[in-house]
């Protein structure tokens, strides 16, 4: 039996953030590669700097698709998948009408406040898969309450994958170590998230930018500025810093992967780091990055910072003292935070067999 299954992803879009847009992303072409026919379709705000960019095909909304409930109903009525993945997005009424019309609903959940929404009885009820997207370390379990509801509605808990991203790829990783003349681990990997995030003091991938350029000169270094796709302004030179807009993803990860230490967001990248043992420096960007920067502190698998050069500086060199760096190695070793990419395709595949009956 030849099936073509049809995929609709609904992430959050918008001007600042990209993680769940990137997350999808991983997601569509993981499922491509398991099934090459099936169809993969995207739903972004039009406002996205990465819309236009989306490597599939994108129906564009005038705001996130949360706040477009009409349009995003529209659109799975015309498309009609067999999937939806909602990456923290959705209203409950948008999980609902998915579920109407026959798609199995997964919904992605990055912290406490989504996780609960997730767990409401009246989502729970249509959704079939709720995927946690960080370590139970950092979101702790779901109360002994939720846990009841969720039994009484004969729904499962909700299942905590960890970062979900494509692991380093070691030939890909060599040639793409010599197209930018760098060597495994003697290099320094910047990188704040979408860009698009700012300070008192204007962007913050600047401030990432002007620390990477002071820890060349002060160590000689290599370092890797990626600044990012919702970084509006051209991309300053500096002595020993290799600039670049942005990667694909595959990409990014042999390259955190073959970095000396890495300096990064509190967002996906971070947990992404902590999977693959790479020590880092993190800074919060956004509001919702500071707890988790404080329980992955507070488990001594990073070391935080303020938000300018100079206090990024001082903590890069602070972590390059060999006692330190060889306690946040140990730490990083002894964690259990791996890659959910597996998880979740374990999931859409036993979802895949009970919707059509094959196993593929």
């Amino acid at each position: 039996m030849s099936v073509t299954p049809k995929f609709l992803f609904v992430p959050v879009s918008s001007e600042e953030g990209i993680g769940e847009y990137m997350r999808s992303l991983i997601v569509a072409d993981a499922v491509k590669e398991r099934w090459p026919n099936a169809l993969v379709q995207f739903v972004l705000s039009r406002h996205a700097p990465y819309a236009s960019t989306c490597p599939y095909p994108a129906a564009l909304l005038d705001d996130t698709p949360t706040k477009n409930t009409k349009a995003v109903n529209d659109f799975v009525s015309y498309f009609q998948p067999d999937f939806v993945i909602f990456d923290a997005s959705g209203r409950r009424s948008q999980l609902v009408h998915a579920n109407e019309l026959g798609a199995k609903v997964i919904f992605l959940s990055q912290h406490k406040r989504k996780r609960s929404r997730g767990m409401k009885i009246l989502r729970a009820r249509v959704t079939d898969s709720h995927w946690v997207v960080q370590p139970e370390f950092v979101i702790g379990s779901i109360n002994w309450i939720d846990k009841l509801k969720l039994r009484f509605i004969g729904k499962p808990e909700p299942t905590i994958t960890g970062p979900i991203f494509v692991s380093p790829n070691s030939v890909k990783q060599t040639q793409l170590l010599a197209a930018h003349d760098l060597k495994h681990g003697e290099f320094f990997l910047f990188n704040a998230g979408s860009g698009g995030h700012k300070n008192s003091g204007g962007y913050v991938v600047e401030e990432f930018a002007n620390a990477a350029s002071a820890l060349f000169k002060a160590t000689q270094i290599p370092c890797v500025m990626i600044y990012g796709p919702n970084y509006p302004s051209e991309m300053p030179e500096y002595e020993g810093v290799i600039a670049i807009k942005e990667l694909v993803h595959s990409d990014f990860i042999d390259l955190l992967d073959a970095s000396k230490l890495a300096v990064l967001s509190g967002g996906d990248t971070l947990l992404q780091a902590i999977a693959l043992k790479r020590p880092t420096l993190s800074v919060a960007v956004s509001k919702d990055q500071y707890h988790r920067l404080g329980v992955c502190e507070k488990n001594g698998l990073t070391v935080c910072s303020d938000n300018n050069a100079a206090a990024i500086t001082r903590g890069v060199l602070a972590l390059l003292d060999t006692q330190r760096l060889s306690l946040l190695e140990a730490a990083l070793t002894e964690c259990s935070c791996v890659n959910g990419l597996d998880i979740g395709m374990n999931i859409i595949s036993e979802l895949f067999e009970s919707k059509f009956g094959v196993r593929q």
